[in-house]
């Protein structure tokens, strides 16, 4: 990449309306995404019917935010770039825009799924042309400012508002105790905290700033008391893959060997899983376990044996009463009311079928994933930072549903991590062709 540091201090002097415009529009869509419009919202079984209930008629608010957002960086985007903004969009993220929306012509509720399509979209765009626009050191630099500022708000929260902590009338009676801080629930909390956590170990380990060590303590801390457990047990992990990547990427040989056994080792999960799923499911058997993903996963698995290929259409998954996709399978119970799949990859099953898993796959995961073994690429700080957070993503997404997810941060990060492979790739051609 062209620019192998995380340090700062070289980041390119902002000029022109274009580029502030891109960085305000950036700065206000992480906040969205990370935080939302309704920080420290109640929990309680009343409040959260209410909203649902609004939600699925359409949040004209949060579409106006990401419009209005959108609004800026697009003008940014095609002041500085023209029509080669539009090359920021890589060919299968398109085409899986393109399918969630064409999924509308057969769901049950088009207009619905339609709506959600475009707003995908919009936040889809936004992300992608953000990091084309400001190119990779400035990216890395706002997103390290803003994520700083709101683990910090988290902490501070914590101490002064009442609903920074999951209380006992919370409609989860068993996260009372639990810290969220701005979030609107303990996990997307603690997944946030994860990847600042991994973001400032890497500034620490280039820059040795007392303040990067601070901040990677703070973060750290702020996710064992949201304790989701997801968040906790996936980080280790994820910060292991990043340590051998950045080990492994400094010779083509070990990039290919460590490449292959990545590959090798995802597949024999994959197959294990497979083999294995009747003793899975036994374990499994209790809704309650895993905060009641099994009976989740049990509906889902029904629905997708029954619509292989096509899928009941985007956004369209649950908290939609009888017209929910497993409403048959599950009946007006708990379940039928939950607004998303704790799973990124089955619930793209369910909506999107065989068929837009298929495209999602090669876009978010294998052709990304590919791309960090290019020869190009060095065992830097950087790269090796933007590896531990495609693994958390890629890792999160079995617990919770994160692809294509507008409301989801690590749905935002996914498309950060993958652009900012992208247009690093584009900087470094630029930069050799200078002679």
């Amino acid at each position: 990449m062209a620019s192998e540091t995380l340090s700062t201090g070289f980041v390119p002097p902002r000029v022109g309306l274009d580029v502030r415009a891109t960085e305000i529009g950036f700065v206000l869509v992480m906040l969205l995404i990370f935080v939302g419009l309704t920080p420290f919202d109640a929990r309680t079984a009343a409040a959260i019917a209410a909203r649902d209930a609004a939600s699925a008629t359409g949040d004209a608010t949060r579409q106006i935010a990401f419009l209005g957002t959108f609004a800026l960086i697009g003008y940014g985007a095609l002041s500085r770039r023209g029509a080669q903004a539009f090359k920021a969009v890589p060919v299968m993220i398109a085409l899986l825009l393109l399918w969630c929306l064409m999924t509308a012509l057969w769901a049950d509720e088009p207009s619905v799924v339609a709506r959600r399509a475009v707003l995908a979209a919009v936040f889809v765009l936004s992300m992608l042309l953000v990091v084309d626009t400001l190119g990779t050191a400035r990216t890395v630099a706002l997103w390290r400012y803003v994520i700083a500022g709101i683990i910090v708000a988290d902490l501070v929260s914590v101490m002064l508002v009442h609903n920074a902590v999951h209380q006992p009338d919370d409609l989860e009676a068993g996260l009372a105790g639990a810290w969220r801080g701005l979030h609107s629930h303990k996990n997307m909390a603690g997944s946030v905290a994860a990847s600042a956590a991994a973001m400032f170990f890497y500034f620490a380990l280039e820059t040795r700033r007392r303040s990067d060590m601070l901040l990677c303590a703070a973060s750290l801390f702020f996710l064992v008391m949201t304790r989701s457990k997801s968040s906790i047990g996936l980080l280790p992990v994820a910060m292991i893959a990043g340590g051998l990547y950045r080990i492994a990427a400094r010779n083509a040989l070990d990039r290919t060997i460590a490449a292959m056994a990545a590959v090798l080792f995802v597949l024999g999960f994959g197959l294990f899983i497979a083999l294995e799923w009747e003793v899975l499911a036994r374990i499994l058997e209790d809704p309650q376990h895993f905060t009641g993903r099994a009976a989740i996963w049990q509906a889902e698995f029904a629905y997708i044996r029954d619509h292989p290929l096509i899928g009941s259409g985007f956004g369209s998954f649950g908290n939609t009463g009888i017209r929910s996709p497993i409403y048959p399978y599950v009946g007006a119970g708990w379940v039928s009311q939950i607004g998303e799949g704790h799973s990124g990859y089955l619930e793209m099953l369910v909506t999107l079928g065989g068929i837009g898993f298929a495209i999602g796959m090669l876009g978010l995961v294998v052709i990304p994933f590919f791309s960090f073994w290019k020869k190009e690429r060095a065992g830097s700080n950087l790269n090796a930072l933007l590896f531990t957070l495609f693994v958390f993503d890629v890792l999160h997404n079995f617990m919770e549903s994160d692809f294509v997810q507008v409301t989801s941060a690590q749905w935002g990060q996914m498309l950060l991590v993958i652009a900012l492979l992208r247009v690093g790739d584009r900087e470094a051609r630029e930069q050799a062709a200078v002679p």
